[in-house]
């Protein structure tokens, strides 16, 4: 692989793809009182799920939180309701958030095995390491150092690619023992796998075993740099691996409108949640031995958004957040995960005003390749 801090001719001549945070937890995707027309109930969500197929959206995230907090205060769990969002589509991926240690590999790699033949295989998993000290504490799960976790995880990956893919499967490690296991039916198909992370240890993980790597928003400089690393080190160990960045979308018909409602949300932030918030997550983000993991520098106004969103900048018209996102793809991203105010609108505006300016200019930089 020549050139790893470049991405390679075949992922240049690849479209973009478009996910979007499926709201299946109370509160919307930002910790502030501004009005969300978002519902986290299962009606909305189906209806979500159908007008996002339509508008161009190829994957949705479900999310896993098992306690409340933070104005997250009720959670639909995740797996089950991917599984409610599959049946009412017909060709839209669903990535279920999976958190090791309340899940074991076995009955993950059973449960994904059995949506995988009811679905047409369009289910993938999001292995998430964990960040909430909290959490873990409150349903009596022990708490791993930061680098353990990501062991634990990169142990349950490879546990999941064997049971899928081996028969009489033999594994022994830190964590998890497998002795001539065999699942059957094995998926559809392999499922994809996510995991996140901005710390040495999520990136060399991703860089060994994860299909896809989601980091926290970002500016493109800051993207550039991990997608760099990242990539570097997988071609060392003759690995591919995808790139996602998340991303809050504010895209209204003008660049005044749509920084006005970026005022109104941090303005109406809410600064007891986001500081109680702010407390457990710069816990976490400088856990990490360099002191380089998830929301180890992200400001009050950051955190506003759970997964530092606003940093990546799709706030303005929809021919200048189409244009941002090329200059994303440029450095490598294969994926814009996407938050939304107003869900429903807001996806749906997306997909009419933005996505069709994003395949244009993507038209547009392969004509001029070629």
């Amino acid at each position: 692989m020549s050139g790893a801090s470049s991405p390679s001719a075949c992922q240049k001549s690849e479209a973009i793809k478009f996910a979007y945070w499926v709201p299946n937890v109370s509160g919307g995707l930002v910790i502030s009182k501004v009005e969300q027309r978002t519902s986290w109930d299962i009606d909305y969500n189906r209806k979500l799920a159908q007008i996002a197929e339509a508008s161009g959206f190829e994957y949705a995230l479900t999310q896993i939180r098992f306690t409340a907090g933070y104005g997250a205060e009720y959670q639909h769990e995740s797996v089950s309701f991917s599984h409610a969002l599959l049946a009412a589509t017909e060709k839209l991926n669903v990535i279920a958030a999976i958190l090791p240690g309340p899940w074991h590999p076995a009955v993950v790699a059973k449960q994904i095995a059995s949506i995988s033949w009811y679905t047409g295989g369009r289910l993938a998993v999001n292995i998430v390491s964990g960040w909430f000290r909290g959490e873990f504490q409150a349903i009596g799960e022990h708490w791993l150092d930061h680098d353990e976790r990501y062991r634990r995880s990169e142990e349950f990956i490879r546990v999941l690619r064997g049971v899928w893919s081996q028969d009489n499967f033999n594994f022994a490690g830190d964590f998890y023992r497998f002795r001539d296991y065999t699942l059957r039916p094995k998926p559809v198909r392999p499922p994809e796998i996510f995991q996140g992370g901005s710390s040495r240890a999520a990136r060399d993980m991703a860089a060994r075993v994860s299909d896809w790597y989601f980091t926290n928003g970002n500016t493109v400089d800051g993207v550039r740099k991990q997608v760099d690393d990242i990539r570097a080190k997988a071609a060392q160990s003759g690995h591919e691996v995808k790139i996602g960045v998340n991303a809050f979308a504010i895209v209204r018909d003008t660049a005044d409108e749509a920084r006005g409602a970026l005022n109104d949300i941090l303005a109406n932030a809410d600064p007891d949640a986001v500081r109680a918030f702010h407390h457990e997550v710069q816990n976490a983000g400088a856990a990490s031995p360099e002191r380089e993991g998830n929301w180890a520098k992200s400001s009050f106004e950051d955190l506003v958004q759970y997964n530092d969103g606003f940093k990546t900048n799709l706030i303005g018209a929809p021919e200048e957040v189409a244009r941002r996102i090329l200059e994303l793809k440029a450095v490598g991203v294969d994926l814009i995960l996407l938050g939304f105010l107003h869900f429903q609108e807001e996806v749906e505006f997306f997909g009419q005003r933005v996505i069709p300016l994003v395949r244009a200019l993507e038209a547009e930089e392969a004509r001029a390749a070629a």
